[in-house]
């Protein structure tokens, strides 16, 4: 397929992406809001993105914001069960029920180039599936201890190339990398 999925992530030292109750405030601690990331920041990132898919569960945590951040790219949010899209954001997100390569596939019909693919368990499925290229994982200088792993226990096995590695001075580390064989 000629679509390109791609992960940008920040978690833990220790592999979380939240909290286990998906708190994820331990992202918003003031040491990094004014820190300069070396590395490939989010604003590049999202600029090459055409569409973002994203899971049920990270819908509702970005919902809870109070406002929605996406207003300049289509949303797709994946789950099995009936959600509906609150009138302010019709237009802006879709709901599909299918498997990642039926939707890769979907997206590659209407022209789409480069998919952003957030969410744990929507992560999960896109890698279990072979449909990830490339993995962007800013690590944070913190020990949760526990919570939700981006990767799950699914039991895949992934080949990693990187492409990149960077540190910033509040601790966060950088790295890029192409997932091989996709």
């Amino acid at each position: 397929m000629s679509i390109h999925c791609s992960v940008y992530s920040a978690v833990s030292v220790d592999g979380f992406i939240a909290k286990p109750d998906g708190d994820i405030e331990w992202l918003h601690n003031p040491h990094y809001a004014g820190a300069t990331l070396n590395g490939l920041d989010y604003e590049s990132f999202i600029a090459t993105v055409d569409t973002l898919v994203m899971g049920r569960h990270s819908y509702e945590k970005v919902r809870s914001f109070g406002f929605w951040p996406y207003d300049n790219i289509p949303v797709i949010v994946l789950t099995s069960r009936p959600l509906t899209v609150p009138p302010e954001l019709e237009g802006k997100i879709s709901v599909e029920n299918c498997a990642p390569e039926r939707l890769v596939s979907k997206l590659a019909e209407q022209g789409r180039q480069h998919l952003y693919i957030d969410g744990g368990a929507t992560i999960q499925r896109f890698l279990t599936a072979g449909l990830i290229n490339e993995i962007t994982l800013t690590q944070i200088p913190v020990l949760l201890g526990a919570g939700i792993s981006l990767f799950g226990d699914s039991g895949i096995e992934s080949s990693l190339q990187l492409i990149s590695a960077d540190s910033s001075d509040n601790g966060f580390v950088q790295c890029r990398y192409t997932v091989k064989g996709c």
